[in-house]
């Protein structure tokens, strides 16, 4: 949403984005600083595919431009660049050329940044328009300062005001008050600025999409992007939302009308699941293709697999009679390993967290690996987030080596449909490693949107109808729902749900669906690190 205070000056912004000297001329860079831009620019490859895309997109939005007869009165080029340490211009000149040569010479183009002169000296150029972005503070006018300082001329504008934040696995719920993102909201109003929120409505990190951040350790973030925004998750008006209109009225008239309603939400209840399989048991139904041999491991990038699983297996040198480490260097697991010795769940190796495992076995015995992708880091400067084993372990000090890889696919199986379940003797006790349940349930003739819970479970994925739904790990929270848009129900048919667990499934294996979410039952960083008792 853009709240648009000076919206008469919109106009005039592109008589606006000129200045006398380029970042350049004003900070003119060092020779460390030219070996760590060079080390950091951008490949040829990767502009080439910029290009490329910009010559798909850019075609379908020029049509649409203000100039045009359309309602986009301006295109933003780049998005934080300023928090990269490149500080490349000529990265930047690259794309002002290539948007200008796609949409013309009179198309508005700029930049968002941190409201910080550091990160706005490596985020703007000439001819981009600088703005900034930050949350509600006691001092707007402070905060619009470092924008004054690029643009002296120009429009104040936030193009990014924070209402909220993000979640992370095993932190607390984010948010902030409505008063707060009202007041904020209004004083930049009163000093005549242009604001647009992020996020004015929630939203899902569905399937394997959500990301990380690092800061001073690897920091996956949660399924979840309600964001604490004006509009929840689900589309649904807030408190937040309605403290926002009230300010907005001050300077505006509102829309004539009542507001749209919540949509409505279905608590289906629990659902009993039952095992389907255990992922070693299916290897071939979910790496159709085979495993890739190698000496050494390989990246899941190397393997061309982009997300979720993939499971490295190889066998025990030698007989380890004593308790020996199974050792990852630092950052040598990316991001989440489940061990298992000849199918036995024995532990577990973790990026930023425990990278030795003492086990035993004897010479021949097979040793797995089931690496999972938590997320790609997706802000600030990394250069090299691969995934999966990233270096050699080593037992004992002796590296491993004579690996079999392989990418599984899971949402291809689930798709496909499942082979018939493995009988297991009465009484037989599970080996505790990764195993896929299934289950469906019919709805009372309704596809409303719901949240589903995961009663005693740790860890793991889920899938509905075949639509990867995403990360559950209520184990770790703070998020312990899941949303399940009504549209991806059958109001019909039976329902069909496929759950992956990773680390241990309750002794009565079903889900549970509500007509509201839980996201702020926040657990120890280091809660569910333990093994369940066999």
């Amino acid at each position: 949403m853009c709240v648009a205070a000076g919206a008469h000056q919109l106009p005039h912004i592109k008589l606006l984005t000129h200045r006398l000297l380029s970042q350049e001329d004003l900070f003119p860079p060092t020779p460390i600083k030219v070996l760590r831009r060079w080390l950091l620019s951008p490949l040829p490859d990767y502009l080439q595919a910029v290009d490329s895309w910009l010559d798909v997109l850019l075609p379908r939005i020029k049509p649409r431009l203000y100039q045009n007869g359309g309602n986009i009165i301006s295109i933003q080029v780049e998005n934080e660049y300023g928090s990269y340490s490149a500080c490349d211009y000529d990265y930047l000149r690259h794309l002002l050329a290539a948007f200008r040569a796609r949409l013309g010479p009179d198309v508005l183009l700029f930049t968002t940044d941190g409201n910080s002169a550091a990160e706005l000296r490596c985020g703007t150029l000439q001819g981009l328009y600088a703005t900034v972005d930050f949350g509600p503070g006691p001092n707007v006018t402070a905060a619009f300062a470092p924008q004054r300082l690029y643009e002296p001329k120009g429009p104040l504008v936030n193009s990014e005001y924070y209402t909220g934040w993000l979640d992370y696995w095993g932190e607390p719920h984010a948010g902030s008050s409505p008063a707060q993102v009202a007041q904020g909201l209004q004083d930049m109003l009163q000093l005549g600025a242009n604001v647009n929120m992020y996020m004015f409505q929630g939203g899902t990190n569905f399937g394997y999409w959500s990301g990380a951040d690092y800061k001073g350790r690897y920091k996956p973030v949660t399924t979840s992007y309600d964001y604490d925004a004006p509009l929840s998750e689900a589309g649904d008006p807030t408190a937040k939302l309605f403290a926002i209109r009230t300010v907005i009225s001050k300077f505006q008239p509102l829309p004539e009308g009542p507001m749209p309603p919540a949509t409505p939400k279905y608590a289906y209840g629990p659902v009993p699941l039952r095992k389907q399989g255990e992922v070693l048991e299916l290897l071939d139904v979910l790496c159709p293709g085979g495993p890739i041999r190698s000496r050494f491991p390989l990246t899941f990038e190397a393997v061309k697999q982009a997300h979720g699983f993939v499971l490295y297996r190889t066998r025990l040198p030698r007989d380890v009679w004593d308790p020996a480490p199974l050792s990852s260097p630092p950052n040598g697991v990316c991001d989440r390993a489940y061990v298992l010795l000849n199918g036995v769940r024995t532990g577990r190796l973790e990026r930023d967290g425990q990278m030795t495992l003492n086990i035993t076995g004897q010479a021949g015995a097979t040793l797995d690996l089931l690496v999972e992708n938590m997320g790609r880091i997706n802000f600030g400067v990394n250069a090299s987030d691969f995934k999966g084993l990233r270096q050699n372990l080593s037992l004992d000090s002796a590296l491993l080596s004579d690996w079999l890889i392989y990418p599984l696919d899971v949402d291809s199986a689930v798709t496909r449909g499942w082979p018939p379940p493995t009988p297991q003797a009465e009484g037989s006790r599970a080996r505790l490693g990764p195993v896929l349940y299934t289950g469906a349930f019919q709805t009372p003739g309704i596809a409303w949107d719901t949240f589903v819970k995961f009663p005693g479970w740790s860890k793991g994925q889920l899938w509905i109808n075949g639509f990867n739904v995403g990360r559950y790990w209520p184990a770790r929270g703070p998020q312990q729902t899941l949303f399940v848009p009504g549209s991806l129900l059958s109001a019909s048919a039976p329902n069909n749900i496929t759950l992956l667990e990773l680390e241990g499934a309750p002794p009565r294996p079903f889900v549970l669906f509500l007509d509201r979410p839980l996201l702020n039952q926040t657990v120890s960083p280091q809660a569910g690190t333990e093994l369940p008792p066999p």
